[in-house]
């Protein structure tokens, strides 16, 4: 168990009836331990479903491609990128789109042999729905919903109705959560959106989720924004339209008032039993990056997803955690072996496909990106679109999965174009970025680190140098924390220090308008064309 505040909401009264009215705790499996977060990097917005002995989360991907990835697991520790759920441009329509635009908050439900995902798409369309018979071999093509807001979550009720939730406003302006019924396959709906809630007294309340448990309908909230007041709660009714009562110790999880500083903004959950009988919420939260003599609210990594166990009490109400809190050590019940978890990357070319593990900028050009398994390479054909345009400059890049990584790529220059930039970036948004790259400037090569924060772009280091034998360069990112440090090298052993960022400069917080992402580390061409042939990412962190 955890340790720390409770949630405002629950006194010491309280927390004392509610350890006395739970029910005798999990069912029939030992305890393991675990580490949070379950899934690591920026993978805000988790929704989990269940299919037989296999679990299911997907996450929001906002103005990343493909869009919406689908995580397996059989332990809900050890997690599989099987794929995305939006993989074509007529699935994702995302040109140009703002940064944090795109693909807001996913909900994942089974049902009869069907996969429903359902979403919204804030620059193309609203909400719609995509369904699937295997969830890792593509989706339908998406049926738009005629309800507005975001957050769209489904219910499959025990009578044959299918409830469709989002968060909204009201015809006077107001937050709430809006209820129709229709058909998932068609989008079909068969009676008019009306109110269903305006929440349980927190701001911007979001995220809903609709259950079915033990006869009665749960409605679970995100309130409190999505920052460092972020909390989930939830209310219950006899009927789906209601009236709903709330739970008397709501909020069900909050970090808002925990002073051990390890996690905070923790809410927009989704709850999911298990094969045996035993409950669990994922959730999301974040990690400040300061150190321990250095408190800062600041995060770098994204919302990433958590796990917590969940137990009811005799009156039917969640219990989250040690009553509201959740740790990144805990134990639970888990329904397979936990293995550990190994978050490193590396690519070789090899194959014929780019790994799901990587995203591209809005909606890439494909021609920009061949891959040669033969001669194990990928060629990047650089265009005039740069890292700094609200565009699809030539990109590719995996999330940043913990605080120490060790991350290096060998490229080669095709061609001798002055002004040409071909290298590594630590990636946030076109406004906040860090990058290493390699240019030709009157007739020499460079080695440069650049950096662009707010409206301020400026080279910071540079070096003239040499290529290697065989005209490559290796080009390396180690982060902490605190900074960003780029090295280069021109034999892939000894390396040379450029120059430092400081990790401030890629913080959600620090950003000049609202974001929900997270740090990529990331491969690019601008102007002129590069083989790539060694990409590798250490996380160093336990």
């Amino acid at each position: 168990m955890v340790s720390g505040f409770l949630p405002s909401a629950i006194s010491a009264g309280q927390r004392g009836e509610i350890q006395r009215i739970v029910k005798g705790g999990h069912r029939s499996m030992q305890n393991q331990s675990y580490r949070n977060p379950i899934i690591s990097g920026y993978n805000p917005d988790p929704s989990i479903c269940r299919v037989g002995d296999d679990y299911y989360i997907v996450n929001s991907s906002f103005e990343y491609f493909p869009g919406v990835p689908v995580y397996h697991s059989r332990n809900l520790v050890n997690w599989e990128l099987l794929g995305h759920c939006l993989t074509t441009d007529e699935q994702l329509p995302l040109e140009k789109c703002r940064p944090s635009g795109g693909i807001f908050a996913p909900t994942l439900r089974y049902h009869d042999g069907w996969f429903f995902m359902t979403t919204t798409n804030v620059s193309s369309g609203g909400n719609f729905i995509v369904h699937s018979k295997e969830p890792d071999k593509g989706w339908s093509d998406p049926v738009r919903i005629d309800q507005g807001g975001i957050d769209p979550s489904l219910l499959f009720d025990d009578d044959g109705k299918v409830y469709f939730t989002s968060a909204a406003d009201d015809e006077e302006g107001r937050s709430c959560i809006l209820i129709c019924e229709l058909d998932p396959f068609t989008g079909e709906k068969f009676t008019e959106s009306k109110v269903l809630s305006y929440g349980c007294g927190g701001r911007y309340p979001e995220g809903p989720h609709l259950y079915k448990v033990n006869g009665k309908y749960y409605l679970m909230l995100a309130e409190g924004g999505t920052e460092y007041g972020h909390m989930e709660t939830i209310q219950r009714a006899d009927h789906p339209y209601g009236p709903y009562e709330p739970c008397p110790h709501n909020p069900i999880l909050s970090h808002k008032e925990d002073m051990r500083e390890k996690i905070y903004c923790t809410g927009h959950a989704d709850l999911m039993e298990d094969a045996n009988g035993n409950w669990w919420m994922v959730c999301l939260a974040i990690r400040p990056c300061g150190g321990e003599n250095n408190r800062v609210l600041l995060h770098n990594l994204g919302r990433e997803t958590y796990l917590a166990p969940v137990v009811w009490t005799e009156d039917g109400w969640p219990v989250v955690g040690d009553h509201g809190l959740i740790d990144l050590e805990m134990e639970g019940p888990l329904p397979g072996k936990a293995e550990p978890v190994c978050r490193d990357f590396t690519e070789d070319f090899s194959g014929d496909v780019f790994s799901a593990h990587y995203n591209f900028l809005r909606n890439p050009d494909r021609k920009n990106y061949v891959r040669m398994p033969e001669e194990k390479k990928l060629l990047l054909k650089g265009t005039q679109i740069t890292l700094n345009d609200q565009d699809s400059p030539t990109w590719v890049g995996v999330r940043q999965k913990g605080f120490d990584t060790i991350t290096t790529l060998r490229l080669r220059p095709l061609g001798q174009v002055q002004g040409m930039r071909v290298g590594l970036s630590a990636y946030y948004n076109h406004d906040y970025h860090y990058e290493i790259y390699l240019t030709r400037e009157l007739d020499r090569w460079k080695v440069c680190l650049a950096k662009h924060v707010h409206d301020i772009f400026a080279v910071t280091s540079q070096m003239e140098t040499e290529l290697s034998a065989d005209g490559s360069l290796w080009l390396r990112i180690v982060t902490d924390r605190e900074n960003y440090t780029f090295l280069f090298s021109t034999d892939g052993e000894n390396y040379v220090k450029l120059g430092t960022g400081l990790t401030v400069g890629l913080c959600t917080e620090s950003t000049r308008t609202m974001t929900f992402t997270g740090t990529y580390l990331a491969m690019f061409a601008e102007r002129a064309d590069a083989e790539v042939s060694g990409f590798e990412i250490k996380v160093l962190d336990i």
